[in-house]
């Protein structure tokens, strides 16, 4: 059995060996290759959220939040909102994300709808948007807003088709085509 591996090491290593993995209390998890439509739909919503968030804010894909140090626990959001002013700071941290999207795929399901919920959460991360894939269809987006005083995520709103949200900024984007 190996050892759990802590957040010194994992920094030391090489982005090509931490590329397609998350780090769950300090255990490695090998993170399935997305599909086509997948990416495409985590660009599309990355495109237009940092449209829409202003200078203080940038959209992204395919990098690593810490949650935490000890045990070490990464995720790697298919989009994440973070703070302009820290991309040259390495581990984003929660207190840098403002939202955060998962796109649920076939073996994501329990992980995406429940587990990385309540990591996020617990984190203090603001916003939380799930995407449901249905294929063939028109995706649905299910927003969350973040009680601070429990640390719970509160239903939000639920779009198809084209996303008009309000919070944490107003975008509109088109998922009906995807």
């Amino acid at each position: 059995m190996h050892a759990p591996v802590t957040a010194e090491e994992y920094d030391s290593w090489s982005a090509a060996q931490c590329a397609g993995v998350e780090v769950v209390d300090g255990l490695i998890t090998v993170c399935r290759s997305a599909s086509k439509r997948h990416n495409r739909l985590a660009r599309i919503l990355a495109n237009a959220l940092d449209a829409a968030a202003g200078p203080e804010w940038n959209a992204d894909t395919d990098f690593d939040v810490r949650l935490q140090d000890v045990p070490l626990t990464n995720r790697r959001p298919d989009v994440v909102v973070y703070r302009a002013d820290t991309i040259d700071i390495t581990p984003t941290r929660p207190d840098h994300v403002l939202l955060v999207v998962e796109i649920v795929s076939p073996g994501s399901e329990t992980t995406d709808r429940i587990v990385k919920v309540a990591q996020y959460a617990k984190a203090g991360i603001p916003f939380y948007w799930r995407v449901e894939q249905s294929v063939p269809g028109v995706p649905l987006v299910y927003t969350y807003l973040l009680d601070p005083a429990s640390r719970v995520y509160r239903d939000g709103d639920v779009f198809t088709g084209v996303v008009k949200a309000v919070a944490p900024f107003s975008v509109e984007i088109d998922i009906s085509t995807i």
